[in-house]
């Protein structure tokens, strides 16, 4: 199928009142184009530790929305218009001009499949859903794992590291705590590996439905691995829920600059003796999480690394 595309030229300052005016005409879903630069809230929810640099924000936003073929277009694009202006009457939304393309339908949530294959870190092997597991790999140890819409397939550095780590330290029978824990991926090796029980923290709420289908593609009872939404580092609700010096090993694949403040938190979670796994650092900021966890009163256990990612280990004595 083909979509009519609209695009409106505004300001970054009346982004969120276009937004709002396409709304009340019945225009939803809007496609928001700008240079803004991101907040720290922002960069905390993401994976990467350094932005890249970006083009200067000019103050000028682009504002899309998709209209089927079939869509009484003439008529909607009329009420745009008369909101637009309406708006224009006590605010300033710069151009205000309306741009007319088309587009194809494509189905977006999948098309990155093409590009995600079974892979081996080592001798465990991660196969998404829409592969089969070739007869000669049947007796390997296997997570079947689709990201869904939150982050962990296993390929970035930074996983892989946090995996040899928890083949290294994961005892039968553990309590794992993984915060951050997007699709599951570390808390399903943990279980595979022989721990008894895992709990997930996140911040975003689609790591909800992701850890839930991962469980049950990996055959994991719903008991074995628990998720649990909010930040550990503020939210005394959360720490309670997720208790206190009760794990073995947690985990934490984050940016080092969220380790910093999470790890002071998270040694009132850890049993004595247990395991902290961090990594999602950049070999540049490595000094930076090393001292937070000295601060903290861990003893470091080893630094690993792979490319230009470090991950840190230390242990609560």
């Amino acid at each position: 199928m083909k979509w009519n595309r609209f695009t409106i030229k505004t300001k970054t300052d009346a982004e969120d009142l276009v937004i709002s005016a396409l709304a009340d005409v019945g225009v939803e879903g809007v496609e928001i184009q700008d240079r803004q630069p991101l907040t720290e809230e922002d960069k905390a929810q993401m994976f990467v530790d350094i932005m890249p640099e970006g083009p200067a924000d000019d103050g000028i936003a682009y504002l899309s929305f998709y209209l089927e073929e079939d869509a009484d277009r003439k008529n909607i694009l009329k009420n745009v218009k008369n909101a637009l202006e309406e708006l224009r009457s006590f605010t300033d939304i710069g151009d205000g001009s309306i741009e007319e393309s088309w587009t194809e339908d494509k189905d977006w949530i999948n098309n990155w499949k093409e590009y995600f294959h079974q892979f081996y870190v080592d001798d465990i092997l991660i196969v998404p859903s829409w592969e089969e597991v070739k007869a000669e790999d049947e007796d390997k140890m296997i997570l079947h794992i689709d990201p869904g819409t939150a982050f962990g397939t296993g390929m970035h550095e930074t996983t892989q590291l946090v995996i040899r780590q928890l083949k290294k330290y994961v005892k039968k029978g553990a309590e794992v705590l993984d915060v951050g824990t997007g699709s599951g991926i570390l808390g399903i090796v943990a279980l595979k590996l022989g721990a008894a029980h895992v709990t997930g923290t996140d911040l975003d709420p689609c790591a909800v439905p992701a850890v839930a289908e991962n469980k049950e593609a990996n055959n994991i009872s719903d008991g074995d691995f628990d998720m649990l939404i909010g930040n550990i580092i503020d939210d005394r609700e959360v720490q309670d829920q997720v208790g206190y010096e009760k794990y073995d090993i947690v985990t934490a694949n984050i940016l080092a600059d969220v380790l910093v403040p999470l790890t002071p938190v998270i040694v009132h979670q850890m049993k004595k003796g247990a395991y902290y796994i961090t990594s999602g650092i950049l070999d540049v900021k490595e000094e930076v999480v090393t001292d937070a966890v000295r601060a903290a009163g861990l003893t470091l256990v080893e630094v690993t690394r792979q490319g230009e990612w470090v991950s840190v280990t230390a242990r609560k004595d």
